[in-house]
């Protein structure tokens, strides 16, 4: 068995708060493998986005190990949490947060253009993810010309366009009605297993987590196979 793409040891996080302090991650443990989709529910106010935040290096955690792809990030410098984030890590969150005034294209490729692909190459690439997401006819649209769901294919697209080797989606189609809910998870579950991306996917929506390799529920600051 290929070894996990995240593994997280002992991660805790805790808030303080006017009515004293907030447990919310009491040593939560998790390996993800690469393509596996792993499903992550529980509600508002539990801990899912406090543990994505850590898996992703966007916050420090007060204490527990991050292993990304072999590499230990708990005591990594600001500097090398960036390059591991830049390189490694895709984000795709509920609001798409596209850049208007480019189309659709040019947002797949400007995160690729940044991390030093040539721009014929980044565009290449896009056209090939958009393609993938059902986006081939929409490619010159801008955001403002696209529906939800299109907006957030191309999210998506973004996300992966540089091949990172883990994905964390925040109730990435909490913005959307069931239909379009479930069309835009099909394409992120194809698309990242067929790039061998290692993902983790907290949503409320229990329809849309029977559709994933495995359900944890986060409880009381623990995690726990979720069995419906």
């Amino acid at each position: 068995m290929s070894s996990p793409v995240l593994s997280i040891r002992g991660l805790e996080r805790t808030y303080v708060t006017g009515a004293g302090p907030l447990h919310v991650l009491r040593g939560v443990d998790l390996d993800v493998s690469p393509g596996e989709i792993v499903g992550l529910i529980g509600p508002s106010g539990s801990g899912k986005s406090s543990l994505l935040h850590a898996a992703g290096l966007l916050e420090h955690p007060d204490a527990g190990a991050i292993v990304i792809e072999g590499v230990d990030c708990s005591n990594l410098s600001e500097a090398s949490r960036t390059r591991v984030r830049l390189a490694t890590i895709g984000f795709v969150y509920q609001f798409h947060h596209l850049l208007p005034e480019f189309s659709a294209l040019d947002n797949v490729a400007l995160p690729q253009m940044i991390a030093g692909r040539a721009r014929a190459a980044a565009r290449t690439r896009a056209q090939t993810l958009l393609a993938d997401l059902g986006l081939a006819e929409r490619v010159r649209h801008q955001p403002g010309q696209l529906s939800g769901g299109e907006q957030q294919r191309v999210a998506v697209a973004r996300a992966l366009a540089n091949a990172p080797r883990l994905l964390l989606a925040d109730e990435p189609t909490g913005n959307l009605d069931p239909a379009t809910s479930l069309a835009v998870f099909q394409s992120l579950h194809q698309l990242a297993r067929r790039e061998g991306v290692a993902a983790v996917v907290a949503t409320h929506n229990l329809e849309l987590a029977r559709h994933m390799d495995r359900v944890l529920a986060l409880r009381d600051g623990h995690l726990e196979p979720y069995t419906g």
